[in-house]
């Protein structure tokens, strides 16, 4: 397990995608997944590092009238406008507090970026897909729509979150507003 001693977006995708090939050219089969690990209050997350497109700390954001809690506004980061989404509030915990210390994790869902607020980075993880295991059925709430599997590293647990499901009521109602 690769540690981040300071999350650098860039650094750590070109890291990973070194990792990766290098890791394909050895076996000459696929390497394992590698993922973005990080916290929201005790509990902790992680998304495929190849949707991750940056990282970046907590900046304010323009809030837009009309939307669901938790899409906490957009982000304009380079002439792209982002929605962002408070992942606290849409797994039914509450709205984020938000101070400089939180970071929001653009990532990337087919051909439109979004911002995730989050409490901090982790780590890098490697994970071969076997290690994966299934969300148990009787925790079927709120949050487990947006899960796509749980993964145990080092004794702590990191559910694995969907974007696809996560964000694609999201993706919509941005759609709306934006035309």
């Amino acid at each position: 397990m690769d540690q981040v001693a300071t999350p650098s977006s860039a650094d750590a995708a070109q890291l990973s995608a070194a990792n990766l090939q290098a890791g394909e050219a050895r076996r000459g089969a696929a390497a394992p997944n590698q993922l973005i690990s990080f916290a929201i209050g005790d509990d902790q997350y992680g998304v495929d590092i190849m949707a991750v497109r940056e990282i970046k700390g907590w900046t304010a954001i323009t809030h837009l009238p009309k939307q669901p809690d938790y899409v906490r506004g957009v982000l304009n980061l380079r002439g792209v406008v982002m929605p962002i989404i408070d992942l606290r509030c849409r797994f039914g915990q509450g709205l984020t507090e938000t101070t400089p210390l939180h970071i929001v994790i653009i990532v990337q869902i087919g051909d439109r970026q979004v911002g995730l607020i989050g409490d901090r980075v982790l780590d890098i993880v490697s994970v071969d897909t076997a290690q994966i295991q299934p969300v148990p059925r009787i925790a079927q709430a709120n949050r487990v729509n947006f899960l796509s599997g749980l993964v145990t590293i080092d004794g702590a647990m990191i559910a694995l979150i969907d974007l696809t499901n996560l964000l694609s009521m999201q993706i919509d109602e941005q759609e709306t507003v934006a035309h």
